[in-house]
């Protein structure tokens, strides 16, 4: 079940890749396994998938003790300042920054244990009350230029979740608008910060995602089923 789901979104993001005239090695698949068993994750890897996404530090910690290190564990949650102290020398990318103050407890916590973290700044395109991140494009800029300057901490890229839509067409403005934030925010050339990364599209969308620009999507229902949260 598992092999085809995946099967099945590998197909659409080449077709979606093809589309937008990209190379399907453009585009990282990141596996978002929250709330699912170690089983099912060891299924996927089996298939060959690295990357894989975690909301929550407790969840992540205790996943990355038993599974195989070479796994590459991305944090796309929120992340509690307290908590960073827990991940910094585990995540491959953190991909939720929102605030000077969180990203100076990543630069002080990565110092500590000798690692260079690579974060994103979060952004709330769509100015969504309930979400976190930024929603100005002078908010980001300004938060780039900060960040900058602190130690053992890399700004990659841009992260946001597009809104809930029945139709994915309806969240390309969205997309369209993160990648050209990130156009305006390379011309800028500031030291420490790269806009390689775009991580944006998640299962309802992530062919939209891609054909605008994204280079991570974000892809947990598609593959793993829908959540279980009964366990937690």
């Amino acid at each position: 079940m598992l092999k085809e789901n995946l099967e099945e979104v590998e197909e659409k993001i080449a077709k979606a890749c093809e589309r937008a005239g990209r190379a399907r090695e453009e585009v990282t698949l990141i596996a978002v396994s929250k709330t699912k068993p170690v089983e099912m994750l060891q299924e996927i890897y089996d298939e060959g998938i690295r990357d894989f996404g975690e909301n929550k530090v407790q969840e992540l910690t205790e996943k990355y003790e038993v599974m195989p290190k070479d796994m590459k564990w991305h944090m796309i949650g929120h992340l509690q300042r307290n908590k960073v102290k827990y991940i910094v020398d585990k995540v491959t990318l953190i991909h939720s920054v929102d605030s000077l103050r969180l990203a100076e407890t990543i630069s002080r916590e990565a110092e500590k244990k000798g690692v260079t973290v690579p974060i994103l700044i979060e952004v709330n395109i769509a100015g969504e009350e309930t979400k976190f991140g930024l929603s100005s494009k002078e908010e980001v800029i300004s938060l780039s230029e900060q960040i900058a300057a602190l130690p053992n901490l890399s700004v990659k890229g841009l992260m946001t979740v597009a809104p809930p839509a029945k139709d994915p067409e309806e969240n390309r403005p969205f997309f369209r608008e993160i990648r050209q934030l990130s156009v305006d925010i390379t011309n800028k050339n500031i030291d420490n910060v790269s806009m390689e990364i775009l991580s944006m599209g998640m299962t309802n969308d992530y062919t939209v995602a891609i054909e605008e620009g994204a280079t991570m999507v974000r892809v947990g229902t598609g593959i793993f089923g829908a959540r279980d949260y009964s366990k937690k």
